[in-house]
């Protein structure tokens, strides 16, 4: 088995999101994949994935990740959409079919993993932050494409701190990265509007909503949204309820923020640690 680690912010949830998407990636691609938070060092938390094979978890998800294709997927029966690759499939998340934003299935080489959690026809939250005009398979082929680039252009620095590159990303993303956020008071004006692109890191972006697909934050109607991080390596299945803040039995410590309006998009802003 290979274990390593990287950087994290615990501040900023859409990072603590993608950790939990690395693991997921990991345990899809790998198997027996198992991650956990260290925190002895405040200054320099770091989460750790072990996972079989003799290769770098993180390397071989950015590895993945730098050259797939995308597809969205439909149900049976639906109509093909009109541009683009779609997947037909006998299961389907959602009850209907949303043409802005299609389930997605990230394939290679045989492997596959899907991004499903913002149409979630279950009982749980979507936690779908994006809106309007924006389309899922857009915002993913644009944050797969900044993810090739970056490991094109610095493969080495990516997978020693995949969190810490961003890169301009343009007015569309699924709106985890804090780093990104912005409102028109926050910002003085809209970026957007005056076509200024603001830097965030592609990574936590897909990265997390891959990790979202199993797991969700724990969020209340006020819009305050807490979450957690775990000590000791757990396989995805503990991990997923650490995430929303349930206790299984290692030591965790859970953070809170709260999901600011920008037009129809909910964006996700720096978190406080709770105390007891």
């Amino acid at each position: 088995m290979a274990k390593a680690s990287i950087p994290v912010d615990l501040f900023n949830p859409g990072q603590v999101f993608a950790c939990m998407g690395f693991l997921e990636a990991a345990d899809v691609l790998l198997g027996h994949a198992e991650g956990g938070f260290e925190w002895s060092d405040r200054g320099d938390a770091r989460f750790e994935i072990q996972a079989d094979g003799a290769g770098n978890p993180f390397c071989v998800v950015l590895d993945f990740l730098s050259n797939v294709r995308s597809q969205r997927l439909a149900p049976n029966g639906c109509a093909a959409l009109s541009t683009g690759s779609v997947l037909k499939s006998e299961t389907f998340p959602a009850r209907e079919d949303d043409r802005m934003a299609p389930p997605l299935r990230l394939e290679r080489n045989g492997q596959h993993l899907d991004v499903t959690h913002w149409c979630d026809g279950s009982s749980r939250n979507p936690f779908k932050l994006f809106a309007g005009q924006q389309r899922s398979d857009a915002i993913t082929e644009q944050m797969l494409k900044a993810i090739g680039a970056l490991w094109d252009r610095c493969k080495n620095k990516l997978v020693e701190d995949p969190f810490g590159l961003t890169m301009p990303l343009g007015g569309s993303s699924f709106k985890f990265d804090p780093r990104k956020s912005w409102t028109g008071i926050d910002a003085g004006y809209s970026p957007d509007e005056q076509s200024h692109d603001v830097e965030a890191s592609p990574v936590v972006e897909m990265l997390a909503a891959i990790g979202l697909e199993h797991a969700r934050p724990d969020e209340f109607e006020t819009r305050e949204v807490r979450y957690g991080i775990w000590r000791d390596l757990l396989p995805p299945v503990l991990a997923r309820p650490a995430l929303a803040a349930v206790r299984v039995g290692v030591p965790m410590r859970v953070f809170r923020f709260t999901l600011q309006l920008s037009g129809k998009n909910k964006i996700v802003t720096f978190a406080q640690e709770e105390t007891n």
